[in-house]
């Protein structure tokens, strides 16, 4: 009688719970395969400088900005400055940025439609970062004159709004509204002397009654 093999004779031995596996390809920084990171990190800064150029067309589609604006606006997004500024620099090749330009129609607008100061003009336009230089060539467009007949026009559409008044304080009510647009009390009261002339008023004949013209002024 032919005798049995012993028991697992011809088998494979069993396998160790503790096999080598086989091997992956090295994690990147956040745990991800490190595929095609240098691609990526090539590539950034022209996705950056494509997110700032729709940026800042989007913001001027809107309304003029001034370089400083804009450059701000993009650094709030996350812009870094170097890629920020080449941007800009493009743009103002082609004439999209333009602070001189912005300048000149900014004075011009708001002299016009808000009846504001060279001051208060200058104010604005450096809040909005325009040069100084600039900013005098702008607000040098406006004369002595124009100044004045801009605050004469302010003057005469509040009188209507002052006639229950006395004369004293009509005058502080206009001076003080004139104050509140840039313009200094030698133009003020100049302006309002006038408006009232044109009234019948004298400023004089209030001065006299008040025994003086100092009408605290801002």
């Amino acid at each position: 009688m032919t005798t049995s093999s012993s028991a697992g004779a011809g088998t494979d031995p069993p396998r160790s719970r503790h096999a080598p596996q086989p091997s992956r390809p090295p994690a990147g920084p956040a745990g991800r395969e490190d595929r095609g990171t240098r691609g990526e990190v090539e590539s950034a800064p022209e996705e950056l400088a494509a997110a700032a150029r729709a940026a800042a067309l989007r913001l001027l589609a809107l309304a003029p900005r001034t370089r400083a604006q804009l450059e701000r606006a993009l650094l709030r997004k996350g812009i870094p400055e170097p890629i920020a500024a080449e941007v800009l620099d493009r743009f103002q090749e082609v004439d999209l940025v333009d602070d001189e330009q912005f300048a000149r129609a900014w004075v011009t607008s708001r002299h016009a439609g808000r009846g504001l100061s060279r001051r208060a003009l200058a104010s604005e336009l450096r809040r909005r970062g325009v040069a100084d230089d600039l900013v005098r060539d702008a607000v040098e467009g406006i004369d002595e004159e124009q100044e004045l007949r801009a605050a004469r026009t302010l003057v005469r559409r509040r009188l209507p709004g002052t006639a229950g008044d006395d004369g004293a304080r009509r005058i502080r009510r206009l001076a003080r509204m004139l104050a509140r647009k840039g313009y200094d009390s030698g133009v003020a009261l100049r302006a309002v002397r006038e408006e009232l002339a044109e009234e019948g008023q004298d400023l004089s004949e209030i001065c006299r009654a008040r025994s003086t013209c100092e009408f605290d002024l801002p």
